[in-house]
């Protein structure tokens, strides 16, 4: 089913394709065939920049997160046998923190429609039933409408089209190797070695989230693909801007909490004597 078939769907694509299209227009003096691709990039960081209050909610709920940490190992340590209560205690230090386990999520609910109009705008011959003048536009050489899976099985994957594609897979995954470097989970504190989030199974799922989105790029138009490595860009400046202002409370490992007295004691007893 199509759900742009829709009066208000199909109104609200053609309305992001009038403005899409009139912006390329006025940008083609100055990048030619590559005006739509340019367009998208301006169209991408004025988004980012309408979400940075939510960026910054979400780097308060991530603090907030931190802080709440060891007294919900706690909570789960006391009633690990009786869920219920376990859900109830949980919920209700949220609400006397004034948080919730789900805060710092808009950002990418936020961003899901826009990513669904762009691969849509460049998917469709036709728009509101007239030809889609953006497919005509590409990015040095690569069309917009063509993702790279298609355009590999498909058989018609262009030099451009591999050499662009390309350039935009190393900049994700280097942005993801920085921010699986950078935004690594925090030490595991001791009487939390047996938690399932911290397993070492869990941790390798978490780290290779990050690469996520190259694979979700490689199966959009190059248009879609081209919001994406400006928004993880865009997103893990402002994480580590945001961090600085933000920061997260130290987590001393439980090894070096053991070992901590072990060093003190002969200086105590020495000062005894």
């Amino acid at each position: 089913m199509d759900i742009f078939a829709f009066p208000p769907l199909a109104a609200l694509l053609d309305a992001a394709y009038g403005a899409l299209a009139g912006l390329s227009s006025l940008l083609e003096p100055l990048a030619g065939a590559s005006a739509a691709a340019l367009a998208v990039i301006l169209v991408t960081l004025l988004v980012r920049a309408l979400l940075v209050p939510v960026g910054v909610s979400q780097a308060r709920a991530e603090q907030t997160r931190a802080r709440l940490a060891p007294k919900l190992r706690e909570i789960q340590r006391r009633h690990k046998k009786n869920p219920e209560r376990l859900q109830k205690e949980m919920l209700e230090l949220y609400r006397r923190e004034n948080t919730s386990p789900f805060a710092g999520m808009l950002p990418v609910l936020a961003q899901a429609p826009i990513v669904g109009l762009l691969y849509t705008l460049f998917l469709r011959p036709e728009i509101a039933g007239h030809p889609n003048d953006l497919l005509t536009h590409d990015l040095f050489g690569a069309p917009l409408g063509t993702s790279f899976v298609s355009a590999v099985f498909g058989g018609t994957a262009s030099p451009a089209t591999l050499l662009v594609f390309g350039a935009l897979a190393v900049i994700m995954l280097v942005v993801a190797d920085i921010s699986r470097r950078v935004f690594r989970p925090a030490p595991v504190p001791e009487g939390a070695e047996d938690s399932p989030l911290s397993s070492p199974a869990m941790l390798r799922v978490a780290g290779a989230l990050h690469y996520l989105t190259v694979v979700f790029a490689a199966f959009v138009p190059l248009a879609a693909a081209l919001y994406l490595t400006v928004t993880v860009v865009w997103t893990l400046v402002q994480r580590m801007l945001l961090r600085r202002r933000y920061p997260l409370p130290e987590v001393t490992p439980a090894k070096t909490l053991a070992k901590t007295p072990a060093r003190t004691e002969p200086l105590r007893r020495g000062g005894r004597g």
